[in-house]
């Protein structure tokens, strides 16, 4: 199947993010060997035979384009610290004379997946990685919305969430089955294309800050 939304490497100043592949199993197992506690709330890798079933499992899933996942790459140490992922593509019934961009295009995308080694974590790498990927959706895709979406108990993820600048939207209960095997609620954020531009300015500014420092 052709995949349409290929957006190869995105590249920022202390992040890339990389397609994913095979061949990251032994760098990301490695990038969540530590810190597991914090990991019980999503699937974060346990061994690189486990992060060999991971990497398999969304290239499945993005050659049935229905997700674009990334190795998370911190620039300064060339090293892989984690994975994050599109996912979730939405695309909406309009009427013809109301279409404004090609069917094959998404109206509105999910990023999720996201995590990241505990020394990079509170880095900026997370913000300039989703900064990226906003770009992408926005800016590229002309997405009328992009969704972020944790388990309702995971209050560094939604932390994390507000932080970037997007809007709580509410709990989704009985959202899906978590990873724990409980039934989970999620905790809904959006960002919408009329809010992209002050966020994208409030995340550069961030990051220009944080460098300053």
């Amino acid at each position: 199947m052709e995949r349409f939304l290929d957006v190869g490497r995105l590249i920022g100043t202390l992040v890339s993010l990389e397609p994913l592949d095979i061949g990251h199993a032994a760098a990301l197992a490695a990038a969540a060997r530590h810190g597991r506690d914090r990991y019980s709330l999503t699937d974060v890798p346990s061994d690189e035979k486990d992060a060999r079933r991971y990497i398999r499992a969304a290239i499945e899933q993005r050659d049935a384009n229905a997700t674009i996942p990334f190795a998370i790459v911190d620039m300064r140490r060339e090293q892989i610290v984690g994975s994050t992922r599109f996912c979730y593509f939405e695309y909406w019934h309009w009427k013809p004379q109301f279409r404004v961009h090609p069917s094959n295009m998404p109206d509105a995308v999910q990023i999720g997946g996201t995590w990241l080694a505990l020394d990079a974590q509170r880095s900026g790498l997370n913000r300039e990685a989703k900064l990226l990927m906003l770009e992408v959706a926005f800016e590229r895709w002309k997405v009328a919305r992009v969704r972020l979406r944790t388990d309702a108990r995971n209050h560094r993820s939604r932390e994390a969430i507000v932080g970037i600048g997007a809007h709580f939207d509410g709990i989704l209960r009985a959202d899906s089955a978590g990873y724990d095997g409980t039934i989970r609620d999620s905790a809904a954020f959006s960002i919408l294309v009329t809010e992209w531009p002050e966020v994208r300015a409030t995340l550069h500014a961030t990051l220009a800050e944080r460098d300053l420092r």
